[in-house]
């Protein structure tokens, strides 16, 4: 197949650090083409892939401060895929609802990831009147939300096999890896390892939205002491990092879509202590890959039954359960069915035509 991959402008493909849905899209684009697939990928001109690249703009919205007005460049990549979606026999997108208008109207199969939180009032209008635009989440808890939704199925995420694998190192810390931001929980983190006496170690970024949340708030906690704040790291840090982890603590207060942090631990072994929120039963294998908690004391409480579980069970499940391969077929099956829906349909408008 020849498959157009539409990505965010916002992040290069991959990210130079954080930045899950980039992430994403360079490991499917990736396995596309391991699997013998054609594939383009619209992004930004920093972006590094195997793919055909189509530059939409030269360089990562986030790492370009002349541009103030990010939806314009969205809008323009987007009727650029439009002016050439016959060449390809599908396009996949993963920019939300912005796609849906246009690719309603003309005729290649095509299909949404939606990679967010979708509890938000103003998706209910948005959702009502685009009710056929098939879309797919990256969780069921994803849905709840939006039943409306012409939801034709879940694809949960993986990473490429080997991309992060246990290091023979001592685990020795609890750790908190993404982003800190109040829904991530990062403050519940600090009072887990202080309350059970184990070092924290927190590898994250911030937002300039949350830089007062993290100076007035988390910073304090970290000065406190037994608390180590090593900052943003990337892909070949977190080997070590989690290894090093007796367990990644996730204790989020919101519906978290997916959680890619979860199965970077469980690919190095590391086990989850992670709060019943969002995607969380989805990921975390009860027992198996780490526990599913309700509060604080559950979390603590947890932690003395970590010494039951075996890393290499954990990493041999992520294998089973979480890999790229697993989620490009995954993907290659939607392709195909929704191809197949629209054929008919293709087929009689060829009909119907008149004859030249």
């Amino acid at each position: 197949m020849h498959i157009a991959q539409i990505a965010p402008l916002t992040e290069a493909i991959p990210p130079k650090l954080y930045g899950g849905t980039e992430r994403v899209v360079s490991w499917l684009t990736e396995e596309l083409i391991a699997l013998g697939h054609d594939v383009t990928l619209f992004a930004s001109g920093d972006s590094q892939t195997s793919a055909r690249l189509e530059a939409a703009w030269p360089r990562a919205l986030r790492l370009d401060g002349a541009v103030r007005d990010p939806n314009a460049l969205h809008m323009m990549m987007l009727e650029r895929v439009y002016q050439r979606s016959a060449d390809f026999d599908f396009l996949h997108f993963h920019l939300d609802y912005y796609p849906f208008s246009l690719f309603l109207r003309q005729a290649t199969p095509f299909v949404t990831t939606l990679h967010g939180r979708l509890d938000l009032p103003e998706h209910q209008p948005v959702f009502d009147t685009f009710n056929t635009v098939p879309v797919v989440s990256i969780s069921n808890s994803q849905r709840r939300p939006l039943p409306q939704a012409r939801w034709v199925r879940t694809v949960l995420h993986g990473l490429p096999e080997r991309l992060l694998m246990p290091k023979p190192v001592k685990p020795s810390y609890f750790a908190f890896l993404g982003r800190i931001a109040p829904e991530k929980g990062v403050d519940r983190a600090i009072r887990i390892a202080q309350h059970c006496g184990v070092p924290l170690k927190i590898a994250a970024k911030v937002d300039r939205v949350d830089q007062d949340y993290f100076d007035e708030q988390i910073n304090p906690m970290i000065e406190s002491g037994g608390v180590e704040y090593i900052g943003e790291i990337n892909d070949s840090d977190k080997s070590e990092f989690l290894s090093g982890a007796i367990v990644l603590l996730v204790p989020i207060d919101w519906p978290e879509p997916f959680g890619l942090v979860m199965i970077e631990a469980m690919a190095c072994g590391a086990p989850v202590i992670a709060f019943n929120r969002g995607s969380v039963p989805e990921i975390i294998d009860e027992g198996l890959t780490g526990f599913i908690v309700e509060d604080l004391n559950g979390a603590i409480g947890a932690v003395d039954r970590l010494h039951h579980l075996s890393r290499d069970k954990i990493r041999r499940h992520f294998e089973q359960r979480f890999t790229a391969r697993r989620m490009a077929q995954d993907y290659l099956a939607v392709y195909r069915s929704l191809a197949d829906s629209l054929a008919p349909h293709l087929r009689l408008v060829t009909d119907d035509a008149p004859a030249l």
